[in-house]
């Protein structure tokens, strides 16, 4: 009996897989301006921040917040459409310039000065603004009254135009050319400190258009008496010119929260 031959079983032929070629992903080509322009571009947290520092030192300024009020993150966060950590950044130079404080468990606030403290401010204020004028040389260099003379036109028309803001600024402005002519840098410095730990308590007397006037008719008087050299003048107006703010603050925080009781007769001095 013949055996019979079976057929071998024919091959599957399988493709074999096609060797795929990694794609060549050329570079992006920026634009040159593009960046240049990001180069030059500042980070954005340092000036959000700055223009809330401002902000808020305006609202100060004009009284539209008030000593010991509470500045919520969260609540500026919301107003200024912006993160945590620009809101702390402001506080922080906020702070720095004695115009915020933050309390244990508190948080931040509007700094609220005890009578006490505006009182010992302005003692020093005025004993500084007054060795300013002091030392001025005379005479004044015509530039230099031509500039406190532009300054007070700025400030004559923002009273005029009730625009606080201006009258708060151009005032400033004034003061630190004034200040700033007797040339020496650490009296200067200290003047301007000092001058910013109570900014929150001009808009009290700034609110009466008599105090408004006196500070006009304050700051021609002192550019007369610049231009004839009469220092006991300059010196004597440099002492009055402090009065206004400190007095109606002072009145109005007795006013909300009462007198200061004296201290026990034991601990007099």
């Amino acid at each position: 009996m013949r055996a019979v031959k079976l057929p071998k079983r024919a091959r599957i032929q399988r493709p074999k897989p096609r060797q795929i070629k990694p794609r060549q992903i050329e570079p992006r080509q920026i634009e040159p301006r593009r960046v240049e322009a990001a180069q030059q571009a500042p980070a954005r947290e340092p000036a959000t921040a700055i223009v809330i520092a401002r902000r808020i030192e305006e609202d100060i300024v004009l009284g539209r917040r008030q000593p010991r009020e509470r500045l919520i993150e969260q609540d500026l966060c919301d107003l200024f459409q912006t993160h945590r950590g620009d809101v702390r950044l402001a506080l922080f130079e906020l702070e720095k310039k004695g115009l915020v404080e933050r309390i244990p468990n508190r948080g931040a606030l509007v700094r609220g000065l005890t009578p006490l403290e505006v009182s010992e401010i302005y003692a020093v204020r005025e004993e500084l603004e007054v060795m300013a004028v002091r030392i001025i040389p005379f005479p004044v260099a015509q530039k230099d009254i031509h500039r406190l003379e532009e300054l007070q036109r700025q400030h004559t028309a923002a009273i005029s135009a009730g625009d606080l803001l201006t009258v708060f600024y151009s005032n400033l402005s004034f003061h630190q050319v004034l200040f700033g002519l007797c040339g020496n840098a650490c009296l200067i410095e200290t003047i301007d400190l000092l001058a910013q730990k109570v900014y929150g308590i001009r808009s009290y007397a700034n609110a009466f258009p008599e105090s408004l006037d006196r500070a006009r008719r304050d700051h021609l008087d002192m550019i007369k008496a610049l231009r004839g050299s009469r220092r006991d003048d300059l010196v004597a107006l440099t002492r009055r010119h402090l009065e206004p703010s400190p007095q109606a603050y002072i009145k109005d925080y007795e006013r909300r929260f009462g007198k200061a009781r004296p201290a026990p007769a034991h601990q007099q001095p």
